[in-house]
């Protein structure tokens, strides 16, 4: 866990594989490419889908990944814990951060996403491990979700002691607004994905963040 948290850390380029986005096959091709080209964390993002289908990609993701980087699970923490994951993201209708810690003790990392400064640090105080912050640009996965202000992310980024994922809409383009703002770790889905070449696209992200 220690050499875990020690990896978070050093984190800047996060990876949401969701399966609205891509079916399974095609995200497990889309893992293998990012994690060869150096994404740091990837996250399974599966609302619908069934207890086999997302336990097998896990561990299928799990034995590929190698420890090269980390993989996480959203919102089931049963799931993550029957797979071994390094990880559980809750939101804010999931279950709080402090029972998932009571649950899983130093075992797993925690992350969490808010929306607002409160949000932080509750998640923060919580136990959570790092945070994603979002959405800072319009974003098809949450569309009804107005952006944010950037300075409030600027502010959650020097307030809060814990890493801080900017999360929503962002490209290689407006990533380098961010950059310029204070804030050199993002997550990201659509962008690198649905990306023609994912390898260029994660090697390009991860010159914008050094």
């Amino acid at each position: 866990m220690r050499q875990n948290k020690r990896f978070l850390k050093r984190s800047r380029l996060y990876l949401v594989l969701d399966t609205q986005v891509q079916p399974y096959d095609k995200l497990l091709k889309v893992l293998k490419k990012a994690v060869c080209a150096g994404v740091d964390i990837i996250q399974l993002r599966d609302k619908e889908g069934c207890v086999k289908d997302i336990l097998k990609f896990t561990q299928q993701a799990l034995k590929y990944v190698d420890n090269r980087c980390l993989f996480i699970v959203n919102d089931r923490v049963d799931f993550a814990l029957a797979a071994g994951a390094h990880g559980v993201h809750l939101g804010q209708d999931d279950l709080p951060v402090a029972t998932v810690r009571k649950m899983v003790g130093s075992k797993m990392i925690i992350g969490a996403s808010c929306q607002t400064l409160a949000h932080a640090r509750k998640a923060q105080a919580e136990g959570a491990d790092y945070i994603g912050f979002g959405s800072v640009f319009k974003t098809l996965t949450k569309p009804e979700r107005a952006p944010m202000k950037l300075k409030l992310l600027s502010r959650v980024v020097k307030e809060v002691q814990i890493p801080v994922f900017a999360i929503g809409g962002i490209n290689t383009i407006n990533a380098i607004r961010l950059k310029d703002l204070g804030v050199d770790r993002i997550a990201v889905t659509r962008v690198i994905s649905l990306a023609d070449n994912v390898e260029r696209t994660v090697k390009e992200f991860n010159e914008i963040l050094m």
